[in-house]
């Protein structure tokens, strides 16, 4: 099914609180291939992010299995630390199909705990058309 381009504008609830924990950053660093003792990773973001995108694909009742993750940015108002509290609230920017496919563009501004804004993720998915 076509993802309905309505969609644009929309945001969706913020997601649950993350905490970001020296472990949780170590294992997040030794995942990607960095030093489990150095700093939190510049793309650490990606874990409330995720759970953003989640949260979106079933709110829309989209099977994640259809989507090919085409593009990711961040843009850092300050670096994460260990003790953030992180929530992403994603918005859907844009929908367009090409090709039977349906291309997603978001947006998930990422705050901590006193609301300030962290980081902001933009996306671009690919949702592909035809049998799955």
């Amino acid at each position: 099914m076509p993802i309905d381009a309505d969609l644009v504008g929309r945001a969706f609830p913020p997601t649950a609180p993350v905490e970001v924990t020296a472990d949780s950053v170590a294992a997040f660093a030794t995942s990607v291939g960095g030093r489990a003792d150095g700093p939190v990773p510049p793309t650490y973001p990606i874990v409330v992010t995720f759970a953003a995108l989640q949260d979106f694909l079933a709110a829309e009742q989209i099977e994640l299995s259809r989507i090919v993750h085409g593009d990711q940015r961040f843009r850092y108002a300050r670096p994460v630390v260990v003790g953030d509290e992180l929530t992403a609230t994603l918005t859907v920017t844009g929908v367009r199909s090409i090709g039977g496919n349906d291309i997603i563009a978001t947006s998930s501004e990422i705050t901590d705990a006193t609301g300030a804004v962290v980081a902001t993720a933009t996306a671009t998915l690919v949702h592909r058309g035809g049998a799955a």
